[in-house]
């Protein structure tokens, strides 16, 4: 790897080790050049990410938006030179010679940021599955394509399905965590239908559900949609090698918890961002690459086949 690579992708790792989070604690998991292509996902993505959620008028983050999509095509048609003055692009590019990764997915990622710059709203859950596949199952279909599938892995050809389906239950849990933060934002991400039938449509612009609402209820009716999701997404741990399927399983996992978290006291959302120690994020990482979680999927499937 020549200098000028090495250095774009340290670039993105410092990106990812700084603001990443959850994320962080799964991809420290792999080898190093899956480690590093994953990085450079995420650097792309954080770029889109903040341009949505900055404070710029929407018709300059269009824009913006534009400008990373065209960025995009020249690394679709490899004409980023490893000199490049953006280490991003130099690295993302990197990546797309030596993985399969669907570089339309990042497409959709910015289609799905540009939902947000418009305001978009979602009537029902399956409107509102448009968007969390942009800027979620996207991410997760990049993802396979740097982790790969096991030889001779049964089922393999229903993984893009499976990592786009455990995307969605990502989404959904961290569109559960940001309810009030996106309120205060302006932003609404619960379909309309679910709130009306609970009694939330008047929004969350305080610590406190609104007057007469059922909000525990809204709240473990979405978490039983994510479970279901993350059921179904699962089904790639066993199609994975070790290292892949231990960092899908941190990342999921993680996710899992907060999940667990939000159900059983639903008003926290309200009151703050819930989120997990640092403790049991390394936890969740560990059990990951124990293979406990891929084991698991495994024998149950075979019993449903049985």
């Amino acid at each position: 790897m020549s200098a000028p690579v090495l250095a774009a992708y340290s670039y993105c790792e410092a990106i990812t080790g700084q603001q990443a989070r959850n994320f962080a604690y799964g991809i420290r998991l792999l080898p190093t050049p899956k480690r590093r292509a994953m990085s450079a996902l995420y650097a792309f993505s954080r770029r889109v990410d903040d341009i949505g959620d900055g404070t710029l008028a929407p018709d300059v983050k269009a824009a913006r938006l534009e400008d990373t999509r065209a960025l995009l095509a020249r690394v679709r048609d490899r004409s980023v030179d490893e000199d490049d003055t953006d280490p991003v692009a130099v690295a993302l590019s990197h990546t797309a010679d030596h993985f399969p990764v669907p570089l339309d997915g990042l497409d959709e990622l910015i289609d799905g940021v540009l939902m947000d710059v418009r305001g978009e709203t979602y009537e029902t859950w399956d409107d509102l599955k448009v968007y969390c596949r942009c800027v979620a199952g996207a991410i997760g279909r990049l993802s396979l394509g740097v982790f790969g599938t096991e030889p001779g892995a049964r089922g393999a050809e229903r993984a893009p399905e499976y990592a786009d389906t455990l995307g969605l239950a990502l989404q959904l849990t961290n569109i559960l965590r940001d309810v009030r933060e996106d309120a205060e934002d302006g932003r609404t991400y619960l379909p309309a239908d679910d709130l009306a039938k609970f009694g939330c449509s008047a929004g969350f612009d305080g610590a406190y559900p609104p007057a007469g609402s059922d909000f525990a209820g809204l709240v473990h009716f979405e978490v039983r949609r994510a479970r279901a999701l993350f059921a179904e997404g699962y089904r790639l741990l066993p199609m994975l090698d070790r290292r892949s399927g231990a960092c899908v399983a941190a990342m999921a996992g993680i996710y899992r918890r907060l999940l667990d978290r939000i159900e059983r006291e639903p008003e926290a959302v309200l009151r703050g961002r819930v989120s997990l120690p640092g403790r049991e994020k390394a936890y969740v990482a560990v059990r990951g690459l124990s293979g406990l979680d891929a084991r698991h999927v495994s024998r149950r499937t075979i019993r449903r086949r049985a």
